[in-house]
């Protein structure tokens, strides 16, 4: 590698502005903040809701009065 064209590669402080969780990754940066993180979102955690279609179809005919 070259010499002095490259950024410091240094441990990273990672925080979650949703629940809080911190954790250490390498970055450039020395500190980054998150939305969401593993520990609360919900595709990780299990609490994700999955539309199901049929009941979609129904709700709408029922509203629109279709057959």
């Amino acid at each position: 590698m070259k010499k002095d064209i490259h950024p410091t590669y240094h441990k990273a402080k990672v925080v979650c502005t949703s629940c809080g969780a911190e954790f250490e990754t390498g970055s450039v940066l020395s500190e980054i903040k998150v939305d969401t993180c593993s520990n609360c979102h919900p595709f990780y955690t299990g609490r994700q809701r999955f539309a199901q279609a049929q009941g979609r179809i129904e709700k709408f005919n029922k509203k629109y009065g279709m057959k």
